[in-house]
């Protein structure tokens, strides 16, 4: 099992990707700490704070840190940049970036000690294309993988690994709703049509599944990737170009 006797924390993980990695990670041999919102606010510091401390205190340190916090808001997609209020434009980037930062660096603060460990998290193709009505979702995920980068750069002396995870919309999420409602409206596009019309951007002409991104974030988070840090993996499929 590749994270045998591993100890991690999943931020997010009542999500459907946070979920999901956390089961690849059990599978795996995994310890794992969930976090949702009912638990730990991951734009809490001090909660975020607590929360690391109650682990270290039960399971004598942390291996692996994820954030899959998903902010989701109905009256930012669909919305024309051009009509779109300031304050609802900066939420994403604003709560992104702050809940990747908090829980990234109080997890470094502990592995720092053991000079190991894994700081992970998930973007979207948003960060490297220009999509229509996705307000700063897009500014949002192209910041997070700025500060991934950021953050090895630092912490690779101390033998800590920074690796994000970027997949095109999974059919079983939350977030390939939240897209496709909006232009739905829009054109009248049916569920069925907006799943095939992404597909057909992808080299294979389908969409990846929770489980696919879920065991890629398994590797990843494992010795077996020890060469992995300061970048973001492009599962998308082929549809966003490295």
């Amino acid at each position: 099992m590749m994270l045998k006797n591993k100890i991690a924390v999943i931020y997010g993980a009542s999500g459907a990707i946070g979920g999901a990695v956390a089961r690849a990670f059990e599978c795996e041999g995994a310890t794992v700490f969930r976090t949702g919102r009912d638990q730990v606010d991951a734009l809490d510091e001090q909660a975020i704070d607590a929360h690391l401390q109650s682990v270290i205190d039960t399971a004598g340190r942390i291996d692996i840190s994820f954030n899959a916090v998903g902010i989701p808001n109905a009256k930012i997609l669909g919305v024309p940049l051009t009509e779109l209020d300031a304050e609802y434009f900066q939420q994403p980037i604003t709560s992104y970036i702050r809940s990747y930062f908090l829980t990234a660096r109080l997890a470094a603060r502990r592995m720092i000690p053991n000079k190991s460990g894994v700081v992970m998290t998930v973007t979207a193709l948003h960060s490297r294309t220009g999509l229509p009505l996705v307000g700063g979702y897009g500014p949002a995920m192209a910041a997070k993988e700025a500060l991934t980068r950021d953050l090895s750069a630092e912490l690779a002396p101390h033998g800590i690994r920074v690796v994000g995870l970027r997949p095109q919309g999974m059919p079983e999420t939350r977030t390939i709703r939240d897209a496709f409602e909006p232009r739905a409206k829009a054109t009248g596009m049916t569920w069925e049509q907006w799943q095939q019309f992404l597909a057909s951007r992808t080299h294979p002409r389908r969409l990846m599944t929770l489980d696919e991104m879920a065991n890629t974030a398994a590797f990843v988070a494992s010795d077996n990737a020890s060469g992995l840090t300061g970048t973001t993996v492009n599962l998308t499929m082929g549809s966003l170009d490295d």
